[in-house]
């Protein structure tokens, strides 16, 4: 077991994401954030959390989802799951998407997230926010347009994210 992150290494993580994002807006009007349940929304709290912090004019032009994947994914055929709630109340249709997890492993999370995002209409253009990066495990062609920390490990390693005690963990 190794510590990726300390408590301190995730404030500073988090806040350069959301400036990072912030970076990179030309009008907020025209941007979406949204969070990926069930992990992905302590990130994207987190992240939102900071813009209104630093920038609350930029923060309220923002608008900000949660997004359930549990049925668009297609690792879960054969059990019975509990969806978890989606909270998206207003359109996409021509905005930039910034889609949020904590792990971006394999990269079916998000090719999900990516099917499920299309029912609430058609984005300008979708971008990923990921808080790791796992990056030599991929199985789908996608990588993150803002990353926390980048790691090397092995598909026998798992990379957790533990928000209640503020680390992310290798073992």
């Amino acid at each position: 077991m190794r510590t990726i992150l300390t408590k301190e290494q995730l404030d500073i993580t988090i806040k350069r994401l959301a400036n990072q994002v912030l970076e990179n807006i030309v009008n907020a009007e025209d941007i979406v954030l949204i969070g990926i349940q069930p992990r992905g929304i302590f990130l994207s709290d987190r992240i939102m959390d900071d813009i209104k912090k630093e920038f609350p004019a930029e923060a309220e032009k923002i608008k900000y989802g949660k997004l359930d994947i549990t049925f668009y994914r297609d690792d879960v055929r054969d059990e019975l799951h509990t969806a978890n709630q989606t909270d998206i109340a207003f359109s996409i249709e021509n905005k930039t998407v910034i889609l949020v997890d904590d792990v971006l492993y394999k990269g079916r999370t998000v090719r999900a997230a990516l099917d499920a995002l299309l029912t609430f209409g058609r984005p300008d253009k979708v971008e990923l926010c990921v808080l790791i990066d796992r990056r030599f495990s991929r199985e789908l062609p996608i990588q993150p347009d803002y990353c926390g920390k980048a790691i090397d490990s092995i598909n026998s390693q798992k990379v957790k994210v533990e928000w209640d005690k503020e680390e992310v963990i290798l073992y």
